[in-house]
């Protein structure tokens, strides 16, 4: 064995196969029951079915745990997630007169892209750096708020 046989033999472990490859077939196939994921039914699944029909009317299906109240659990699905303080802080921060002069310019920048949509059909500016630097006063603002209340 060759330097160049070693380094193609190491090449061939180390690469990964093509992705136009087939993939080996996978499982068995059966000609006594229907393929999976077809609406076709067994025999011994259509008995099934039949018995299930005619249960069907016998009372409530499915599993019912043993032992629980109902009012426990829909007291469960009414409980709220508790609202994330940071987004309430960075609300009240944004309505401020510490973030004012940003939100104006966000705004009348909003007005200004709008007219000319409806004037134009399209805009020459859009208001990112506007709704950035709103954004990021209003997040400043609300930081040692938000701090104070999680030590």
């Amino acid at each position: 064995m060759g330097i160049t046989d070693f380094f193609s033999d190491v090449w061939e472990s180390f690469s990964v196969p093509s992705p136009d490859a087939e993939a080996p077939p996978q499982g068995g196939t059966s000609t006594d029951t229907p393929a999976s994921g077809t609406d076709e039914q067994s025999n011994e699944e259509a008995e099934v079915n039949k018995q299930d029909a005619k249960e069907e009317g016998e009372g409530e299906q499915g599993h019912k745990p043993s032992g629980g109240d109902d009012d426990e659990e829909e007291e469960e699905e009414e409980e709220e997630e508790p609202q994330d303080p940071k987004d309430v802080l960075e609300k009240e921060c944004a309505e401020s007169k510490a973030c004012h002069g940003p939100k104006h310019h966000y705004d009348e920048c909003v007005e200004r892209v709008t007219g000319q949509i409806e004037n134009d059909g399209k805009a020459s500016e859009d208001c990112v750096e506007e709704c950035k630097f709103s954004t990021a006063t209003a997040t400043w603002c609300a930081a040692p708020k938000l701090f104070a209340q999680l030590k």
